[in-house]
């Protein structure tokens, strides 16, 4: 499961264009340490480690980051490093899934261990959060602590996903804590960072933090629809791959809950690795299921709970950008 944002996002009809253009200068300061940050001597380490960012990426815990920050001072200088820092967890956390995931390809480019092999990918990955760690260290202790607790949700969340649900757990509680821990935690410590580093108020931090939580759930869930609805690569990875590959996503559990006879191929399908065939009946029986729309409903629910949060702001140009990615979010999942 990924949490992208496409590119483009800053010119949005609803974004503030003289704020798109501060943050799109920030975002260029942010590449430029990024960079610097991973580059090495060692030929094998810098071009492993460089893999990933030179692959593209959308930036959008940085861009959370920046936004963040306008509640209140956004000419803090420690922004930009800090933007940094959740975009190098972020890629770090990317060597190590596509690890896990046994992965080929990463944004269009072969993965790290499909190059170097597994071994190279996860040194490569510690590495690179080793690096965001130096930066870190000078940000103060509260900084630290709370990348701490992020990078210990994003693991536990991993490990979540690996273990499965224990017998007799709700599958579909299972699924949702997994995505709290291993995407929303991340999402939410960017706005977080960014109200911090925005020297803004005890309750604006608060709010962003709870925004950013239910907008990185709401970013799966359109993510984890997409990857059915979408006859593109829109989510970025090719549609029906979590089918193929027997992972159970929100629509999938959806389905699952039925009993309908009707239904009972589509069932027989879900959860286990699929062949070529298989998963395309498996995409068109889902597609037609009820569970698409309860699974957009659901993904309705929680970019509800993010604008509540966020109608709570002040009225300004980074509360409305705030509010568009609510509303992309779930358009673009159909």
């Amino acid at each position: 499961m990924s949490g992208a944002v496409p590119s483009g996002f800053l010119t949005l009809p609803s974004i503030d264009e003289a704020l798109a253009r501060e943050v799109q200068a920030e975002l260029e300061q942010v590449e430029k340490l990024l960079r610097e940050t991973v580059a090495e001597s060692d030929p094998l380490l810098n071009e492993a480690a460089a893999h990933l960012l030179a692959a593209g990426g959308k930036r959008f815990r940085a861009t959370l980051v920046l936004l963040a920050a306008r509640f209140g001072d956004a000419g803090n200088p420690d922004l930009v490093p800090a933007a940094a820092v959740v975009e190098l967890t972020h890629v770090a956390t990317l060597y190590h899934d596509d690890v896990m995931d046994e992965a080929e390809l990463r944004r269009g480019s072969p993965s790290a261990n499909r190059r170097w092999g597994n071994a190279i990918a996860i040194l490569t990955g510690d590495y690179v959060f080793a690096r965001a760690s130096e930066i870190l260290a000078d940000l103060g202790t509260e900084a630290v602590r709370l990348q701490a607790q992020t990078f210990g949700r994003l693991v536990r969340g991993q490990i979540l996903e690996t273990a499965g649900p224990r017998a007799g757990a709700d599958p579909m509680k299972h699924y949702l804590d997994v995505i709290a821990d291993k995407t929303a935690s991340l999402i939410a410590s960017s706005a977080r960072f960014g109200a911090m580093f925005g020297r803004t108020g005890p309750d604006v931090v608060e709010t962003v933090t709870r925004a950013g939580e239910a907008l990185g759930t709401a970013f799966q869930l359109s993510d984890d629809i997409l990857d059915v609805a979408s006859e593109t690569a829109q989510s970025g990875k090719t549609p029906g791959t979590d089918l193929r590959e027997g992972v159970l996503t929100l629509p999938m559990l959806y389905a699952l809950r039925g009993e309908e006879p009707e239904h009972a191929r589509l069932r027989s399908l879900l959860g286990r690795p699929l062949d070529d065939a298989e998963t395309a009946e498996a995409l068109g029986l889902l597609r037609a299921h009820p569970a698409m729309r309860e699974a957009r409903a659901d993904l309705e629910s929680w970019a509800d709970r993010a604008r509540s949060e966020l109608t709570t702001l002040p009225d300004c140009p980074a509360r409305d950008a705030f509010l568009a990615l609510c509303d992309y979010v779930v358009e673009r999942s159909g």
